[in-house]
């Protein structure tokens, strides 16, 4: 079983800290986190690895995950060649959607295999993550040694793996970001909305659930021209301005959000084909105001 140091120990270091270990994809061995509680914390909830102080002080491994927030990813990468933790050979991988592992170039320099998986999965809870990942799709990319050896460990941990091209990351993540932060985001707009309407938060929530339930169920089975609904779709532009026009006096940010969602609304409307031109039109014209 090949050896795993983990450096990062925020929520998703923890989540594959313990699955590597709990599947026995990996030994687990020395952990590192610049705040040492957390290195702590991963250690426990993962019942398993040595929290390490400093990185210089962790063992040798033949591979090292970098689980830090993007843009400490190829600082640390090249902090581990200047602080002698790898040697050639080993492999380094990251966690981050965003940057290509050709980035980590001072491990490459040094001789090591470089790669990145990234799982298209919450972290909002690692416990719940932990126990929900099998499943998961995983993205993968790196040279041929690191795409091998993380196929095999993911895969142990009941991952779905694809492979995608390093100079198309960014837009990838890009995607993944609308459909999972954006839409929280924007979940939290209709929020405020309710809110102004004078309906309690709790009330709120109750309201939504089944409404946006039903939404992504219906996106995903008949596709997101068919699944849209209401005044846009329908073409009701007396409607669409009374709502600009309420939403943008509240709240000007909220406004703009309703517009510029409004337009791509827009073009999923004249995909359908059911609402009259000229009013998609006047719609058109409303939301370039």
């Amino acid at each position: 079983m090949r050896t795993l140091n983990i450096v990062g120990c925020g929520r998703a270091g923890r989540t594959f800290t313990r699955l590597f270990r709990q599947a026995h994809a990996f030994l687990v061995q020395d952990l590192h986190d610049v705040n040492q509680a957390a290195a702590r914390a991963c250690a426990q909830f993962a019942d398993g690895g040595r929290p390490v102080r400093d990185l210089a002080a962790m063992r040798p491994a033949q591979v090292w995950l970098i689980a830090t927030p993007d843009d400490a990813i190829v600082d640390t990468a090249a902090r581990l060649v200047t602080e002698a933790c790898i040697a050639p050979g080993n492999v380094v991988v990251h966690l981050s959607g965003a940057t290509p592992s050709l980035d980590m170039e001072a491990v490459i320099e040094h001789g090591a295999h470089a790669g990145s998986f990234h799982p298209l999965k919450t972290f909002a809870d690692p416990g719940y993550a932990a126990g929900s990942f099998a499943g998961t799709y995983v993205a993968l990319e790196g040279d041929k040694k690191a795409l091998k050896i993380l196929r095999v460990a993911l895969r142990k941990i009941g991952a779905r793996v694809f492979e995608i091209e390093p100079h198309a990351k960014v837009h990838y993540h890009a995607g993944s970001v609308m459909v999972c932060n954006y839409l929280t985001a924007v979940l939290e707009a209709g929020l405020r909305c309710y809110e102004h309407a004078g309906i309690k938060l709790e009330t709120a929530y109750k309201l939504m659930e089944p409404l946006v339930r039903e939404t992504v169920d219906n996106v995903f089975r008949v596709g997101t021209v068919r699944a849209l609904t209401g005044p846009i779709a329908r073409g009701d532009d007396a409607l669409v301005a009374r709502q600009l026009r309420a939403v943008r006096a509240h709240d000007r940010n909220l406004g703009a959000l309703y517009r510029e969602l409004g337009r791509v609304a827009l073009d999923l409307a004249r995909s359908q084909g059911g609402a009259e031109a000229r009013n998609l039109a006047r719609i058109a014209r409303l939301l370039r105001e």
